[in-house]
């Protein structure tokens, strides 16, 4: 418990723990509706994980209408509509140029400062901080919430408490923990009655059993390839089933076949330990889910262009046009110079063998993994390596209009800490901001009705 007189100017304060993008949003906001604001930050200064999104260039938002925008948060976006009725994204992209910030949009509705430099939102954000009397204390690390008679009274340091009629907590997820997202506020929310869902990495690169294979072929980026993720082990996929269109969350998916998790066209890479890149990232919280519940495997189509008809005449082609050159010198057509030693290794076939005589069932084998490389998922990496954290505060205590807890007056939650994620193309920075953007107004009409 806090122990200060009930009538005191701190009793009307509103408290944000936690200065990233929503927090920062929440603050700026709830002041410039009128109330006394704290921001808490336990690093040594805002902004963290803004400064080193969208590869340090800040990818903002989406230049997608609201119905697509939604659906890139899969069920949990419905949670959104009131949060994006009243700030969305002309109205983030406004307030940034009143702030000096402006924005181009790029390939995919990705939307960016036209500086390609992040610090400059931060800049901007502590601008307005400033502008509207935000008290911000850094290296603050906040320890708990302090409730009297079941409303927040404050909250509690490793220095001093502070007191508040009313705490928005804008603690992050527990990704990129060097930016003080190190999951705190699952924590005391949880200590507060508040249910957790599972904490689960999104937007992470996966671990494969086979991994002396990808570190043979690591470095080597793949552009313009089909990778399908399947329920079952590699063996038994059918890359019969392998969809010709992307198939995932925002995208259609009435015609998912049973054993097809998600399937997507682009880019993507060989690590040490497995698999990486845009497309692999997109696809990586429907695999890990799909882990929980039996073995999962992909398959890379490396020439997704071509049937597999197609590649087959292609094939003889080359190797009748070419055949006296060795095995090693027709595979450099086709494949990137690392893989192709590894393809040797896989197809049995030797490397100096002429191609006029390579057999039709040793090019069967080629053609085979040509259009379903396959591998088995062994798990994501950490969830401190992951983009995003998916799980997090239940929305279903969460009053979407408000932000407010449903469990505890006086508190309110915004940014990733709740069990909101998306894809990446700037989705997970726009439901921070609108729902600090929403946080903050809320909180400070409580603390000014008292």
């Amino acid at each position: 418990m806090v122990d200060v007189p009930n009538h005191s100017k701190e009793t009307r304060r509103v408290i944000v723990v936690g200065a990233g993008a929503s927090g920062m949003m929440a603050a700026g906001r709830a002041a410039e509706r009128g109330a006394n604001v704290l921001l808490l930050e336990k690093t040594d200064g805002p902004g963290k994980k803004i400064l080193i999104s969208g590869k340090r260039r800040c990818n903002l938002t989406n230049a997608r209408d609201l119905g697509d925008f939604i659906s890139m948060y899969g069920p949990n976006g419905r949670f959104l509509h009131s949060a994006f009725r009243r700030f969305f994204r002309d109205d983030l992209l406004a307030f940034l140029g009143r702030c000096g910030v402006e924005t181009k949009v790029e390939r995919g509705g990705r939307i960016f400062p036209v500086s390609d430099d992040a610090a400059d939102v931060v800049r901007a954000f502590r601008r307005y901080l400033k502008e509207q009397l935000v008290e911000v204390h850094t290296g603050a690390d906040v320890t708990g919430i302090a409730l009297r008679d079941g409303r927040i009274e404050g909250v509690r340091t490793g220095k001093v408490p502070f007191p508040a009629r009313a705490v928005i907590m804008a603690t992050g997820g527990a990704t990129w923990p060097a930016t003080g997202s190190t999951g705190d506020g699952y924590r005391m929310a949880a200590a507060l009655g508040h249910t957790v869902t599972k904490l689960r990495p999104a937007l992470v690169p996966l671990v494969v059993a086979e991994v002396e294979r990808t570190k043979s072929m690591q470095g080597v980026s793949l552009k313009n390839v089909r990778l399908t993720a399947f329920r079952g082990a590699a063996a038994t996929i059918d890359s019969a089933l392998t969809p010709a269109k992307d198939l995932g969350r925002g995208l259609d998916t009435k015609k998912r076949r049973s054993s097809v998790i998600e399937s997507r066209m682009g880019e993507m890479l060989f690590t040490h330990f497995g698999i990486g890149g845009p497309i692999t990232l997109l696809m990586s919280l429907a695999v890990v889910d799909a882990l929980a519940e039996g073995p999962v495997s992909v398959s890379i189509d490396l020439k997704p262009a071509l049937s597999v008809d197609a590649l087959r005449a292609r094939l003889q082609g080359d190797f009748d046009r070419s055949g006296k050159r060795g095995f090693r010198n027709l595979l450099a057509g086709l494949l990137p110079r690392k893989m192709i030693e590894p393809f040797i290794e896989m197809t049995g076939i030797p490397p100096d063998r002429p191609g006029h005589q390579i057999t039709a069932g040793e090019r069967e084998r080629l053609l085979f993994l040509l259009k379903s490389l396959r591998f088995t998922i062994k798990g994501p990496l950490p969830l401190t390596s992951a983009i995003v954290t998916a799980g997090g505060v239940s929305l279903k205590e969460i009053d979407p209009r408000t932000m407010a807890s449903r469990l505890v007056p006086g508190l309110f939650f915004c940014g990733e800490v709740m069990d909101i994620d998306a894809d990446t193309g700037g989705y997970n920075l726009q439901a921070a901001f609108s729902t600090g953007f929403v946080a903050g107004e809320e909180a400070a009409a409580l603390v000014q009705g008292f």
